[in-house]
């Protein structure tokens, strides 16, 4: 998988490299002349359709299925592969040798493929094909649960494919570059997605009270810890090699990742909450911080990877045991600000690793930059992400029925599910225009 590249600062690699500079050798200014000339006006244009058409409104219309408007989720979809589908038959991510990679070709086809399939997974599970009256095999519950599950990954694809074209259009990740690609898209898309999951659970009321839940978070993001980790203990060296610096480095990973992971899975016993998984964090961000780099602005890239997921799982902790007491949400019911460090955090530490790449290290420091402009550039990316999180969640609660008012009283509405039962004297007004959830 290619890393995420954030193409909020491509137009300023654009500028700045046909602009031209003195510094640095003759082949360093060939290449920023070729990535000049190829990443033009129109290569930005596309790509930024693209950001829209595969992953914002791809998770609009997710919100909508996972809200229960499947027809509105089914029509934005529809648009969305017809996108997917021109892109993949039409439209192109060249290189400076013109030629798009074959990661993002095969990408760009997979996910028109992928959207004709959830299209049709849609329409069976609202039977309203020629063919859904003919297949029994899967129940309506399953149906629905398996469009709810591609219309999520849609995204997710979608995402990948945006990170795929930026590698293809700067002529990254080829030979020996690949495999670092991966890892950095792979653990760095990781981070993201559990600082998605942070943010979900953090927002969404139930979720958030612990609504029907039998474990803590801790117990699931355990496990997931602890898969990981044995995976990745016997993956990373090969028996048949000698051992190497970064085998030493990887496969120890993966041994404090299921060692943490299964005292986490011990300690959640009995749905109670621990420090295990944010103390993971901890671990992976001092070794990662610490990899020797060639290149000293990769070394300070990665150093600010490490010390933002560092803070990442020390806010998590404070969070768990001072703000919350071991409690599933604050005593008040509502979100203090200080829970939204956690997710931004680990935002921050995945887009800072996806970027952390060495040949896009390499051009930024041949355009004359230096890591601390770059890492603005990082950040501001991260709370990019972070808004269109929130942004899709609230959307979400709006379209089954909560407001902002409701998820900070959502005590208040499960124990008296009417208007008429409580009284809200400051939000007289609001609570009278409320659809309450009992009404969805």
């Amino acid at each position: 998988m290619k890393r995420m590249f954030a193409l909020a600062a491509l137009a300023t690699i654009v500028s700045r490299a046909m602009a031209g500079f003195e510094e640095g050798s003759e082949d360093d200014t060939t290449y920023l002349t070729a990535i000049a000339e190829n990443v033009n006006k129109t290569l930005i244009f596309h790509w930024l359709v693209s950001v829209i058409m595969l992953i914002v409104v791809p998770s609009i219309g997710s919100a909508f299925v996972l809200a229960g408007r499947v027809a509105t989720g089914i029509f934005i979809q529809t648009i969305c592969a017809v996108y997917a589908v021109i892109e993949a038959m039409i439209l192109r991510f060249p290189d400076p040798t013109g030629e798009e990679n074959i990661a993002s070709r095969g990408t760009a086809w997979f996910l028109a493929f992928f959207y004709c399939l959830t299209i049709l997974a849609g329409n069976l599970a609202t039977g309203t094909t020629l063919i859904s009256d003919r297949i029994g095999l899967l129940g309506p519950r399953i149906a629905n649960v398996a469009y709810r599950i591609l219309s999520v990954s849609l995204v997710l694809c979608g995402f990948i494919k945006c990170g795929m074209a930026v590698t293809s259009a700067l002529g990254f990740c080829y030979g020996l570059h690949t495999g670092q690609c991966n890892a950095h898209g792979i653990m760095g898309t990781a981070f993201v997605g559990y600082g998605f999951i942070l943010s979900m659970v953090l927002v969404v009321p139930w979720l958030r009270h612990g609504d029907g839940q039998k474990h803590s978070q801790e117990f699931y993001d355990s496990i997931m810890i602890t898969a990981w980790g044995i995976v990745n203990t016997f993956t990373e060296h090969r028996p048949w090699e000698p051992w190497s610096h970064g085998d030493y480095q990887h496969t120890s990973m993966g041994i404090i990742f299921w060692a943490c992971g299964m005292l986490g899975i011990w300690l959640s016993r009995n749905n109670r909450r621990n420090p295990m998984p944010a103390l993971t964090l901890m671990f992976t961000a001092y070794a990662m911080s610490q990899h020797a780099q060639h290149m000293e602005i990769s070394t300070k890239v990665h150093s600010f990877f490490g010390w933002t997921l560092m803070l990442g799982g020390f806010v998590r902790i404070w969070e768990i045991t001072f703000l919350l007491e071991d409690q599933r949400c604050h005593k008040s019911g509502n979100i203090i600000s200080f829970q939204y460090l956690p997710p931004f955090a680990l935002v921050l530490a995945g887009i800072s690793f996806m970027g952390a790449n060495e040949e896009q290290l390499k051009l930024v420091m041949d355009m004359g930059a230096d890591h601390s402009s770059y890492v603005m550039v990082l950040g501001s990316v991260a709370c990019v992400v972070e808004l269109w999180f929130l942004g899709i969640l609230e959307l979400y609660l709006r379209l089954v029925g909560y407001t902002i008012y409701d998820q900070n009283h959502y005590d208040a509405i499960q124990t008296n599910p009417t208007t008429d039962e409580f009284e809200l004297n400051d939000f007289s007004d609001i609570e009278s225009n409320r659809a309450t959830p009992s009404d969805h």
